[in-house]
């Protein structure tokens, strides 16, 4: 992880200040950028979610999908948690927390929207910081990235289904046209390039040629994110200074169904028998999420000035603190872990 990677956070809180700042003093920069649309999408910000996610989803190696029987149990704990528990259990801690006790305190007009934001955070499981959080559980690469590649592969036929299904449970519109589109637009065809692009570089210059172009492409990627995150809040601005409590309220869901999700595939795999090196990236695969198409999607969705926009905004605030907590948790838990019956037995196992 890089020093600048570290201190996201702060640049994501600097993001917040600067938005809410040149949205006050430069509103009619702010609305054009707005009104540059075509069918919905608006191309400033497309070009830049585009800079977030193709450096991501280029470090994919789907080939890599061939390795997932080597670590099975792991692989199916963290499926069922980031399919079958975390968009359900998010869009539950939704109704309970946004949609009833903190109701009061949120803008009436902007509920729906805030659950609808938090349930599009959820259904993105994460792609590329899961490898940092891996490593530094000294977690088993290859099945990282196996479990990586599967994940995305899923996504591209999963995520428009799952969105739909709990936004429609929710009572919420969905504007299925669009929703299609962003998948397409944001899923589908960067998965398309990124893998042409990594192709064409493994085939003509090897893995340093890759490593170069990626190393060149990172900045590149955290400013565009950061660039978003200054639009966003000069659209947001005034709505957060009315109510600085709104981040807050916003970031208890989302903590509690990243410690749920981490600890649920985390004893699940203790309960199965798999090895500490791959529980501890399944527990971080499966509480971590892909925020830079959830920021994507929502402001595709219901627009730069939606609740939508700013909760999955919120998961891209607290992302690293809480996934570092998380990281510190299992590896200070190793001992506990192993002491678990089977996982001792299948480590002796594979030696």
């Amino acid at each position: 992880m890089s020093t600048f990677e570290r201190y996201l956070t702060l640049w994501v809180a600097l993001c917040i200040v600067a938005g809410i700042a040149l949205g006050h003093l430069m509103p009619g920069i702010f609305h054009a950028i707005g009104a540059m649309e075509v069918a919905k999408v608006n191309l400033p910000v497309a070009v830049l979610i585009w800079l977030m996610i193709v450096p991501m989803l280029i470090r994919i190696d789907f080939a890599a999908l061939g390795q997932v029987k080597e670590h099975w149990r792991g692989i199916g704990v963290t499926l069922f948690v980031n399919w079958a528990v975390k968009p359900f259990s998010m869009a539950a801690l939704g109704w309970l927390f946004i949609g009833y006790l903190f109701r009061p305190y949120l803008p009436a007009d902007q509920i729906d929207s805030y659950i609808a934001g938090l349930i599009i955070l959820a259904a993105a499981p994460c792609t590329a910081m899961v490898f940092v959080w891996s490593n530094l559980t000294k977690g088993e690469p290859h099945f990282t990235l196996s479990q990586v590649a599967l994940n995305d592969a899923i996504m591209v036929f999963a995520f428009a289904p799952v969105v739909g299904l709990l936004l429609g449970l929710s009572a919420i519109t969905v504007p299925w046209d669009t929703l299609v589109l962003s998948v397409a637009l944001y899923i589908i065809v960067p998965v398309i390039v990124a893998q042409f692009v990594r192709r064409h570089l493994l085939a003509t210059g090897g893995e340093p040629a890759l490593k170069r172009f990626l190393d060149w492409l990172q900045p590149l990627s955290l400013a565009a994110l950061l660039a978003t995150l200054v639009l966003l809040f000069g659209f947001q601005g005034e709505q957060i200074l009315a109510q600085p409590l709104i981040i807050a309220l916003l970031a208890v869901p989302i903590l509690i169904q990243v410690y749920f999700n981490a600890g649920l595939a985390y004893l699940l795999n203790r309960v199965t028998g798999e090895k500490h090196c791959v529980a501890g990236p399944s527990a971080l695969i499966g509480a971590s999420n892909f925020f830079e198409l959830a920021v994507a999607a929502a402001i595709s969705l219901f627009g730069f000035q939606s609740g939508a926009a700013l909760a999955t905004v919120v998961g891209v605030l607290i992302e690293v603190p809480v996934m570092l907590s998380v990281v510190w948790i299992v590896n200070r838990s190793k001992g506990w872990y192993e002491r678990g019956g089977k996982a001792p037995a299948v480590t002796e196992a594979g030696r």
